[in-house]
C-alpha cells in the first residue's frame, strides 16, 4: 500500500521536470532573436513583418549606362586618343561595401571650353523596422531628398511618413517601374544672362517655370529634378540633379557643366534634358531583378 501511495507522485515530479526542459529549449532560441530572420521573405512569418521591396540587386554601374547616352552627355569624349576615350567612357565605379545595397559610377570629362561631371547613384532601401515595407521606407527616403531641395510633394501618410518612424528618426540609409516620359523641355531655351561676378552665389535656372525645380510626373514611382546655378570667382556652373524612386530603389543622377567664361552660361535646357533622356533609359532598364 505505501508503493502504491508514493508511484503516481515520483511520476508527477518527472513530468514536471521534463515539463520545464522542454519549455526551457522552446524559449531560448528566440529569446535574443538569434535565429530568426529579421527580414523574413514572402515565405516567411513574423508578427509585424512588412512587405520585401520588389527588387532584390542592383545593376553594375558604368555598365547600366550606354556608350551613345556618354557620348551625348560628354560632348567631345571621343576627340584625341582612342585609349584615352575609352578610359572615359568606362566611367570610375564608386567604392561601396555592399553592392547589393548601394553602387554608383561617375564620368568626367575636360575640354578647353570647360569640364562636364557624370555621376549615378542607386541605392535599394530595405527596411527593418516592423510594419514598414521596403517601399515605404523608400518613399520616405524620397520625400526627405525633396524636401532638402525644397520641392514640394504629396504629404505622405501616416503610416509611412518620417515622423511616423521610431521617435521620429533619420530611417536607414516601390510595382515595376512604368516609361511615361519625362516632362518635356520647351522648344526653344530662354535668353541667358551673363552670371555676376564676385563671390560664391546661387541663382535659380530660368524665369521658364517649365525649367525650375519641380516635379517630374512621367518618371518611376516618384521623381524630381533640381536646377542650381553657381559663381565663383571668374567660373560658373550649373548643377542639374534628378532623383527618382522605382519601388525601393532610389536613382540620383548629378549632371553639371562648368565654364570659365561667364559670359556663356551653361543652359538649363540642354542639362535637364540629357539628365532626363538618361534617367528614363535607366528606369526603363527595371534594374535587374
Amino acid at each position: 500500500m505505501q508503493r502504491r501511495a508514493y508511484a503516481p507522485a515520483a511520476a508527477l515530479a518527472a513530468v514536471a521536470v521534463l515539463s520545464a526542459l522542454l519549455g526551457g529549449c522552446g524559449g531560448g532560441a528566440g529569446a535574443d532573436g538569434h535565429g530568426q530572420d529579421a527580414k523574413p521573405g514572402p515565405g516567411g512569418s513574423s508578427a509585424g513583418s512588412a512587405e520585401p521591396g520588389k527588387y532584390h540587386s542592383l545593376p553594375e554601374p558604368c555598365g547600366y549606362v550606354s556608350p551613345a547616352t556618354i557620348r551625348r552627355m560628354l560632348p567631345g569624349v571621343d576627340q584625341g586618343d582612342e585609349e584615352e576615350a575609352k578610359r572615359l567612357l568606362r566611367g570610375q565605379a564608386a567604392i561601396t561595401y555592399d553592392t547589393d545595397r548601394r553602387v554608383g559610377c561617375r564620368w568626367k570629362l575636360e575640354t578647353p571650353e570647360g569640364t562636364r561631371h557624370l555621376t549615378v547613384d542607386f541605392e535599394r532601401v530595405v527596411s527593418y523596422q516592423p510594419g514598414i515595407s521596403d517601399e515605404n521606407r523608400a518613399r520616405q527616403l524620397y520625400a526627405r531628398q525633396a524636401a532638402e531641395a525644397h520641392i514640394a510633394v504629396a504629404t505622405p501618410s501616416a503610416s509611412s511618413s518620417p515622423s511616423a518612424s521610431a521617435g521620429g528618426a533619420s530611417p536607414s540609409t516601390g510595382p515595376a517601374p512604368q516609361l511615361r516620359g519625362a516632362t518635356p523641355a520647351p522648344s526653344s531655351p530662354p535668353a541667358s544672362t551673363a552670371a555676376p561676378s564676385g563671390g560664391a552665389s546661387s541663382a535659380s535656372p530660368s524665369a521658364d517655370p517649365r525649367l525650375a525645380p519641380r516635379v517630374l510626373d512621367d518618371l518611376g514611382d516618384d521623381a524630381f529634378v533640381n536646377d542650381k546655378l553657381v559663381t565663383a570667382g571668374s567660373g560658373v556652373h550649373r548643377d542639374v540633379t534628378v532623383v527618382f524612386r522605382s519601388s525601393n530603389v532610389l536613382v540620383t543622377i548629378a549632371y553639371d557643366q562648368w565654364t570659365t567664361d561667364s559670359r556663356h552660361v551653361p543652359a538649363s535646357q540642354d542639362l535637364q534634358g540629357k539628365a532626363q533622356d538618361l534617367a528614363r533609359e535607366l528606369d526603363a532598364g527595371h534594374f535587374g531583378n
